[in-house]
Protein backbone atom coordinates (compact mmCIF):
# COMPACT_ATOMS: atom_id res chain seq x y z
CA UNK A 1 0.00 0.00 0.00
CA UNK A 2 1.54 3.30 -1.09
CA UNK A 3 1.99 5.68 1.47
CA UNK A 4 1.36 9.57 1.77
CA UNK A 5 4.45 10.04 3.60
CA UNK A 6 6.68 12.79 2.07
CA UNK A 7 9.38 14.94 2.53
CA UNK A 8 8.67 18.63 1.62
CA UNK A 9 12.06 20.08 2.11
CA UNK A 10 13.58 21.27 -0.82
CA UNK A 11 16.83 23.14 -0.07
CA UNK A 12 20.21 23.23 -1.14
CA UNK A 13 21.88 19.53 -1.04
CA UNK A 14 25.25 20.54 -0.19
CA UNK A 15 26.18 23.21 2.72
CA UNK A 16 29.84 25.23 2.97
CA UNK A 17 30.15 27.14 6.32
CA UNK A 18 32.88 28.31 8.31
CA UNK A 19 34.40 27.05 11.29
CA UNK A 20 33.31 27.82 14.48
CA UNK A 21 29.40 28.65 13.00
CA UNK A 22 26.17 27.31 13.43
CA UNK A 23 24.24 25.63 10.52
CA UNK A 24 20.61 24.64 9.60
CA UNK A 25 19.62 21.24 8.57
CA UNK A 26 16.16 21.41 7.04
CA UNK A 27 13.96 18.22 6.65
CA UNK A 28 10.08 18.63 6.79
CA UNK A 29 7.86 16.56 6.08
CA UNK A 30 3.69 16.19 5.72
CA UNK A 31 1.91 12.93 7.31
CA UNK A 32 -1.20 11.36 5.87
CA UNK A 33 -4.06 9.44 7.57
CA UNK A 34 -2.44 6.60 6.54
CA UNK A 35 0.40 6.26 8.58
CA UNK A 36 -1.30 5.18 12.22
CA UNK A 37 2.79 3.95 13.54
CA UNK A 38 4.61 6.24 16.10
CA UNK A 39 6.55 8.67 14.66
CA UNK A 40 10.28 7.87 14.46
CA UNK A 41 12.93 10.78 13.22
CA UNK A 42 16.64 9.79 13.06
CA UNK A 43 19.99 12.21 12.01
CA UNK A 44 23.04 10.00 11.49
CA UNK A 45 26.43 11.05 9.56
CA UNK A 46 26.84 8.49 7.17
CA UNK A 47 30.22 6.72 7.32
CA UNK A 48 32.59 7.09 3.98
CA UNK A 49 33.30 3.71 3.79
CA UNK A 50 30.59 1.25 3.40
CA UNK A 51 32.49 -1.21 6.29
CA UNK A 52 31.46 1.29 8.77
CA UNK A 53 28.53 1.80 10.87
CA UNK A 54 26.50 5.25 10.54
CA UNK A 55 26.75 7.37 13.86
CA UNK A 56 23.44 8.60 14.89
CA UNK A 57 23.35 12.20 15.94
CA UNK A 58 20.39 12.98 17.04
CA UNK A 59 16.98 11.31 17.51
CA UNK A 60 12.93 11.45 18.42
CA UNK A 61 11.23 8.73 19.27
CA UNK A 62 7.93 7.83 21.67
CA UNK A 63 7.42 11.54 21.63
CA UNK A 64 10.80 12.31 23.28
CA UNK A 65 14.34 13.60 21.97
CA UNK A 66 17.24 11.80 22.73
CA UNK A 67 20.39 14.63 22.17
CA UNK A 68 23.15 13.00 23.94
CA UNK A 69 25.13 10.68 21.60
CA UNK A 70 28.55 11.16 21.92
CA UNK A 71 29.33 12.56 18.26
CA UNK A 72 28.13 16.01 18.44
CA UNK A 73 26.90 15.72 22.24
CA UNK A 74 25.73 19.18 23.45
CA UNK A 75 26.43 20.78 20.11
CA UNK A 76 22.72 19.32 18.23
CA UNK A 77 19.40 20.51 18.95
CA UNK A 78 15.92 19.92 17.12
CA UNK A 79 14.91 23.53 15.52
CA UNK A 80 10.67 22.61 17.18
CA UNK A 81 10.44 21.01 20.52
CA UNK A 82 7.89 19.09 18.95
CA UNK A 83 8.92 17.44 15.85
CA UNK A 84 5.47 16.10 15.19
CA UNK A 85 4.33 19.07 13.47
CA UNK A 86 6.15 18.77 10.30
CA UNK A 87 9.60 20.22 11.51
CA UNK A 88 12.49 17.81 11.84
CA UNK A 89 15.42 20.29 11.24
CA UNK A 90 17.77 20.41 13.39
CA UNK A 91 20.60 23.17 14.08
CA UNK A 92 24.40 22.11 14.80
CA UNK A 93 26.64 24.59 16.53
CA UNK A 94 30.66 25.06 16.86
CA UNK A 95 31.21 23.42 14.06
CA UNK A 96 34.63 21.93 13.66
CA UNK A 97 36.73 20.82 10.42
CA UNK A 98 36.15 17.17 11.90
CA UNK A 99 31.82 17.42 11.42
CA UNK A 100 32.38 17.63 7.55
CA UNK A 101 30.45 15.15 6.29
CA UNK A 102 27.12 13.83 4.64
CA UNK A 103 23.89 14.01 6.68
CA UNK A 104 21.00 11.78 6.78
CA UNK A 105 17.16 12.94 7.96
CA UNK A 106 14.92 9.73 8.11
CA UNK A 107 11.50 9.86 8.79
CA UNK A 108 9.54 6.63 10.15
CA UNK A 109 5.40 6.45 10.28
CA UNK A 110 4.81 3.05 9.59
CA UNK A 111 3.97 2.06 6.63
CA UNK A 112 5.60 5.08 5.34
CA UNK A 113 9.14 5.78 5.22
CA UNK A 114 11.19 9.03 3.68
CA UNK A 115 14.90 10.38 3.92
CA UNK A 116 16.93 12.94 2.77
CA UNK A 117 20.60 13.81 3.01
CA UNK A 118 22.83 16.65 3.16
CA UNK A 119 26.41 17.40 2.50
CA UNK A 120 28.06 19.73 4.98
CA UNK A 121 31.70 20.87 4.32
CA UNK A 122 32.82 22.73 7.67
CA UNK A 123 35.94 24.81 6.43
CA UNK A 124 38.77 27.16 7.83
CA UNK A 125 38.57 30.62 7.05
CA UNK A 126 41.90 31.99 5.73
CA UNK A 127 44.30 33.26 8.54
CA UNK A 128 45.57 36.42 8.36
CA UNK A 129 48.35 36.03 5.72
CA UNK A 130 52.11 36.94 5.60
CA UNK A 131 53.50 39.15 2.64
CA UNK A 132 56.75 39.62 2.52
CA UNK A 133 59.31 40.58 -0.26
CA UNK A 134 62.04 37.02 -1.34
CA UNK A 135 65.54 38.01 -1.95
CA UNK A 136 66.84 41.36 -2.72
CA UNK A 137 64.91 44.05 -3.67
CA UNK A 138 67.57 45.79 -5.78
CA UNK A 139 67.15 47.80 -9.02
CA UNK A 140 67.58 45.13 -12.45
CA UNK A 141 67.19 42.05 -10.72
CA UNK A 142 63.50 40.11 -10.74
CA UNK A 143 62.02 40.69 -7.24
CA UNK A 144 59.44 37.65 -6.10
CA UNK A 145 56.40 39.00 -3.38
CA UNK A 146 54.90 36.48 -1.52
CA UNK A 147 51.44 36.03 0.32
CA UNK A 148 51.53 32.77 2.50
CA UNK A 149 48.20 31.62 4.52
CA UNK A 150 49.13 29.28 7.41
CA UNK A 151 45.63 28.37 7.99
CA UNK A 152 42.74 28.08 5.75
CA UNK A 153 40.54 25.39 3.74
CA UNK A 154 41.04 25.14 0.07
CA UNK A 155 41.03 26.05 -2.76
CA UNK A 156 42.29 29.61 -1.49
CA UNK A 157 42.40 32.28 -3.80
CA UNK A 158 45.53 34.81 -3.77
CA UNK A 159 44.78 38.42 -5.37
CA UNK A 160 47.78 41.35 -5.86
CA UNK A 161 46.96 44.98 -5.96
CA UNK A 162 49.11 48.20 -5.32
CA UNK A 163 47.34 50.59 -3.42
CA UNK A 164 49.73 53.71 -3.80
CA UNK A 165 51.33 55.94 -6.78
CA UNK A 166 48.94 54.97 -9.78
CA UNK A 167 47.66 51.53 -8.22
CA UNK A 168 48.55 49.47 -11.05
CA UNK A 169 50.88 46.72 -11.33
CA UNK A 170 54.14 46.72 -12.55
CA UNK A 171 53.65 45.51 -16.20
CA UNK A 172 56.40 43.10 -16.10
CA UNK A 173 54.38 41.31 -12.88
CA UNK A 174 53.33 37.50 -13.25
CA UNK A 175 50.65 36.59 -11.02
CA UNK A 176 49.94 33.26 -9.16
CA UNK A 177 46.86 33.06 -7.93
CA UNK A 178 46.87 29.61 -6.27
CA UNK A 179 50.45 29.85 -4.84
CA UNK A 180 50.39 33.55 -3.85
CA UNK A 181 53.39 34.57 -5.58
CA UNK A 182 53.71 37.82 -7.72
CA UNK A 183 57.04 37.85 -9.61
CA UNK A 184 58.59 41.10 -11.05
CA UNK A 185 61.17 40.51 -14.06
CA UNK A 186 64.23 43.55 -13.85
CA UNK A 187 62.64 45.64 -11.51
CA UNK A 188 62.97 49.10 -11.49
CA UNK A 189 62.20 52.15 -8.95
CA UNK A 190 59.06 52.31 -10.34
CA UNK A 191 58.06 48.99 -8.31
CA UNK A 192 58.61 50.68 -5.70
CA UNK A 193 55.27 51.27 -3.38
CA UNK A 194 52.89 49.76 -1.21
CA UNK A 195 50.91 46.47 -1.93
CA UNK A 196 48.09 44.31 -0.78
CA UNK A 197 47.64 40.85 -0.96
CA UNK A 198 44.04 39.04 -0.21
CA UNK A 199 43.46 35.48 0.56
CA UNK A 200 39.72 33.96 -0.29
CA UNK A 201 37.99 30.68 0.00
CA UNK A 202 33.71 29.79 0.12
CA UNK A 203 33.56 31.41 3.87
CA UNK A 204 35.70 33.94 4.29
CA UNK A 205 38.83 36.41 3.13
CA UNK A 206 41.71 38.10 4.84
CA UNK A 207 44.52 40.51 3.71
CA UNK A 208 47.97 41.96 4.22
CA UNK A 209 50.07 45.11 3.22
CA UNK A 210 53.74 44.90 2.05
CA UNK A 211 55.84 47.97 1.35
CA UNK A 212 58.46 47.21 -1.48
CA UNK A 213 61.29 50.00 -2.02
CA UNK A 214 63.33 49.33 -5.11
CA UNK A 215 66.93 49.99 -4.05
CA UNK A 216 70.47 50.88 -6.61
CA UNK A 217 72.62 48.09 -6.63
CA UNK A 218 75.59 48.35 -4.01
CA UNK A 219 79.54 49.41 -4.94
CA UNK A 220 80.54 45.99 -5.10
CA UNK A 221 84.23 47.37 -5.67
CA UNK A 222 84.25 49.41 -2.74
CA UNK A 223 82.87 46.58 -0.81
CA UNK A 224 85.46 44.05 -1.87
CA UNK A 225 88.09 46.51 -1.07
CA UNK A 226 86.63 47.20 2.36
CA UNK A 227 86.93 43.21 3.34
CA UNK A 228 90.21 43.32 2.07
CA UNK A 229 91.31 46.11 4.09
CA UNK A 230 89.63 44.76 7.27
CA UNK A 231 91.38 41.44 6.54
CA UNK A 232 94.49 42.60 6.52
CA UNK A 233 94.29 45.04 9.80
CA UNK A 234 93.02 41.65 11.21
CA UNK A 235 96.03 39.69 10.09
CA UNK A 236 98.48 42.61 11.09
CA UNK A 237 97.07 42.64 14.97
CA UNK A 238 97.41 38.91 15.25
CA UNK A 239 101.12 38.87 13.86
CA UNK A 240 101.58 42.06 16.47
CA UNK A 241 100.09 39.69 19.05
CA UNK A 242 101.98 36.83 18.22
CA UNK A 243 105.51 38.63 18.24
CA UNK A 244 104.85 39.94 21.47
CA UNK A 245 103.85 36.59 23.24
CA UNK A 246 107.15 35.15 21.61
CA UNK A 247 109.44 37.52 23.20
CA UNK A 248 108.16 37.81 26.56
CA UNK A 249 108.13 33.45 26.24
CA UNK A 250 112.00 34.44 25.75
CA UNK A 251 113.03 36.51 28.02
CA UNK A 252 111.53 34.64 30.92
CA UNK A 253 112.65 31.46 29.51
CA UNK A 254 116.65 33.92 29.22
CA UNK A 255 115.91 34.99 32.99
CA UNK A 256 115.15 31.34 34.15
CA UNK A 257 118.50 30.22 32.73
CA UNK A 258 120.72 32.73 34.16
CA UNK A 259 119.02 32.59 37.79
CA UNK A 260 120.30 28.47 36.99
CA UNK A 261 123.28 29.10 36.05
CA UNK A 262 126.53 28.21 38.12
CA UNK A 263 129.35 30.13 37.71
CA UNK A 264 133.15 28.69 37.82
CA UNK A 265 134.89 31.71 37.75
CA UNK A 266 133.05 33.54 40.84
CA UNK A 267 134.78 32.74 44.15
CA UNK A 268 132.86 31.56 47.14
CA UNK A 269 131.63 34.16 49.58
CA UNK A 270 134.06 34.99 52.80
CA UNK A 271 133.38 33.23 55.97
CA UNK A 272 132.28 34.93 58.81
CA UNK A 273 134.33 34.79 62.06
CA UNK A 274 132.04 33.73 64.74
CA UNK A 275 131.71 36.20 67.36
CA UNK A 276 132.54 34.04 69.91
CA UNK A 277 135.79 33.10 68.23
CA UNK A 278 136.84 36.63 67.76
CA UNK A 279 136.10 37.23 71.33
CA UNK A 280 138.05 33.94 72.11
CA UNK A 281 141.22 35.22 69.99
CA UNK A 282 141.59 38.60 71.32
CA UNK A 283 141.43 37.22 74.42
CA UNK A 284 144.07 35.13 73.94
CA UNK A 285 146.08 37.40 72.02
CA UNK A 286 145.99 39.78 74.90
CA UNK A 287 146.92 36.87 77.78
CA UNK A 288 149.93 36.23 75.32
CA UNK A 289 151.12 40.35 74.98
CA UNK A 290 149.65 40.07 78.70
CA UNK A 291 152.31 37.23 79.68
CA UNK A 292 155.53 38.47 76.98
CA UNK A 293 158.60 39.26 78.28
CA UNK A 294 161.48 41.19 76.17
CA UNK A 295 162.81 38.10 75.86
CA UNK A 296 160.16 36.71 74.10
CA UNK A 297 158.98 39.89 72.41
CA UNK A 298 160.74 38.95 69.49
CA UNK A 299 159.97 35.89 68.60
CA UNK A 300 156.52 36.16 69.11
CA UNK A 301 156.74 39.41 66.54
CA UNK A 302 158.21 36.29 63.91
CA UNK A 303 156.17 33.74 64.87
CA UNK A 304 153.36 33.09 61.45
CA UNK A 305 149.57 34.08 62.12
CA UNK A 306 147.71 31.22 61.68
CA UNK A 307 144.07 32.86 62.66
CA UNK A 308 144.64 35.27 59.47
CA UNK A 309 141.35 35.06 56.84
CA UNK A 310 142.47 34.14 53.27
CA UNK A 311 141.64 37.00 51.26
CA UNK A 312 140.35 37.26 47.85
CA UNK A 313 143.07 36.63 46.15
CA UNK A 314 144.00 33.36 47.59
CA UNK A 315 141.24 31.61 46.06
CA UNK A 316 141.63 33.29 42.16
CA UNK A 317 145.27 31.69 42.35
CA UNK A 318 145.39 28.87 39.72
CA UNK A 319 146.17 25.16 41.37
CA UNK A 320 149.19 24.87 39.06
CA UNK A 321 150.84 27.87 40.11
CA UNK A 322 154.20 27.27 42.16
CA UNK A 323 152.93 29.62 45.16
CA UNK A 324 156.14 32.01 45.50
CA UNK A 325 158.39 32.17 48.49
CA UNK A 326 158.10 34.88 51.44
CA UNK A 327 160.45 37.34 51.09
CA UNK A 328 163.49 37.46 52.75
CA UNK A 329 162.98 40.55 55.65
CA UNK A 330 166.20 41.87 57.74
CA UNK A 331 167.22 40.69 60.83
CA UNK A 332 165.28 42.91 63.37
CA UNK A 333 167.53 44.71 65.70
CA UNK A 334 167.30 43.58 69.40
CA UNK A 335 164.63 44.94 71.22
CA UNK A 336 166.25 47.15 73.98
CA UNK A 337 165.52 46.08 77.94
CA UNK A 338 162.86 47.43 79.43
CA UNK A 339 162.68 47.77 83.35
CA UNK A 340 160.30 46.72 85.19
CA UNK A 341 158.38 49.96 86.16
CA UNK A 342 158.03 50.63 82.14
CA UNK A 343 156.33 47.40 81.42
CA UNK A 344 154.11 47.79 84.58
CA UNK A 345 153.16 51.32 82.74
CA UNK A 346 152.63 49.44 79.53
CA UNK A 347 149.87 47.38 80.99
CA UNK A 348 152.67 43.88 81.58
CA UNK A 349 152.22 41.51 84.18
CA UNK A 350 155.16 40.28 85.33
CA UNK A 351 155.57 36.28 85.32
CA UNK A 352 158.04 34.19 87.00
CA UNK A 353 158.95 31.05 84.36
CA UNK A 354 160.61 28.65 86.33
CA UNK A 355 163.94 27.18 85.43
CA UNK A 356 164.55 25.04 82.59
CA UNK A 357 167.54 22.46 82.09
CA UNK A 358 168.92 21.79 78.47
CA UNK A 359 166.72 18.64 78.06
CA UNK A 360 163.54 21.41 79.01
CA UNK A 361 162.71 19.67 82.01
CA UNK A 362 161.63 22.25 84.80
CA UNK A 363 164.19 22.63 87.80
Amino acid sequence: MASSLEITSKGQGSIEVASGQTVKLECHFTLAPEDLAPLDIEWSLLASDNQKEDKVVILYSGDRAFEDYPVMKGRVHFNMADPKNGDASINLTGLRPSDTGTYQCKVKKAPGIRSRKILLTVMVKPSRPRCYAEGPTEQGKDVVLRCVCKEGTNPLQYTWEKISDSKLLPASAVLDPVGGTMNVRNASTSVSGTYRCKATNLVGNEECILHVNITPPPNTAGIIAGAIIAVLLILIIIAIILFCCCRARQRKKYEKEICNEIREDVPPPKSRVSTARSFTSVGSHRSSLGSMTPSNLHEYALKPQYDKIPSSEDFDRPPSHTPLAPPVLPAPAAAPRMAGPNLSRMGGIPVMIPAQNRDGSIV
